[in-house]
């Protein structure tokens, strides 16, 4: 029996994490930061242990400092950050070849601003035949209306909207994984 197209699996998956800067997130809802953070950090966790690659960027980090710690301290020695300035994680120098060298055709984003960075990712990718996943319990904007309308117009233009736990259980499928008591032991 074949699988549906749609549904995640682990040798065609790259996280992205876009722009997940502790200066960025201080100007969210708290709340909704700490839940992007969260549900993020257990993604990347999960990443590493499937062995799926993750490509992190940051959006002008001279004044928006760097990756978030509780991500940083989860990252793999050869893991990739872009620098930014440029809204889209593709205009990133070097970030469209490194994508493209993972071979892997599923995308899953997290990060932040949902209305912004996200945004204009998801329909770069899609616009490049890529297949985004937009896990929506680990984006955040600073209003709730951005990102309704942006999680709203990814998903007319043909992102899947999921979230971080259907992820997790996409990339596993099935509780007899060998990694499944480690990936169920993320959720929380």
């Amino acid at each position: 029996m074949t699988t549906h197209p749609n549904i995640l699996s682990v040798k065609n998956s790259l996280l992205i994490v876009v722009d997940l800067q502790s200066k960025l997130s201080a100007a969210m809802p708290e709340a909704e930061a700490e839940l992007m953070t969260a549900n993020a950090s257990s993604l990347v966790k999960a990443a590493s242990l499937l062995n799926i690659p993750v490509l992190l960027t940051e959006q002008y980090p001279k004044g928006l400092g760097n990756i978030d710690k509780a991500i940083s301290s989860l990252l793999l020695d050869y893991t990739l950050i872009f620098e930014k300035t440029g809204f889209s994680c593709c205009a990133a120098n070097g970030f469209t070849d490194a994508l493209t060298n993972t071979d892997r055709k599923q995308i899953i984003l997290v990060g932040q601003e949902a209305h912004v960075c996200v945004l204009q990712t998801a329909l770069e990718l899609m616009h490049h035949d890529y297949q985004v996943h937009v896990a929506e319990d680990a984006i955040c904007s600073r209003k709730a209306e951005h990102k309704f309308y942006a999680l709203q117009r990814m998903q007319q233009q043909g992102a899947t909207i999921t979230n971080y736990e259907s992820v997790l259980f996409e990339w596993v499928r099935d509780s007899t994984h060998p990694e499944f008591k480690n990936i169920s032991g993320l959720l929380r």
